[in-house]
């Protein structure tokens, strides 16, 4: 007997194109683990974060002053401390 997905309203069912290395390794994921393989896609996807996702922040804290001001902020002294040295 085929292995069923009960599928509702908090699942859609979809479609990707993986490269051939990627379809060899998320069946190995998959058997290895003893789950299928849309199980291992889908933690996967919750487990992602884009890259630099918590380098969003563009105050200089405290890489010039200290302060957390806006570079716009800062006069040219400041904005050229360390060049050239």
């Amino acid at each position: 007997m085929p292995y069923v997905v009960p599928y509702n309203d908090a699942m859609r069912k979809t479609s990707v194109y993986l490269a051939e290395e990627q379809v060899q390794r998320l069946a190995r994921l998959a058997r290895e683990e003893g789950r299928s393989q849309a199980e291992v896609l889908r933690e996967a996807i919750a487990r992602y974060q884009s890259p630099g996702a918590d380098d969003r922040d563009f105050a200089l804290d405290g890489c010039v002053t200290g302060s957390g001001e806006s570079i716009a902020d800062l006069d040219d002294d400041q904005l050229l401390h360390g060049f050239g040295e």
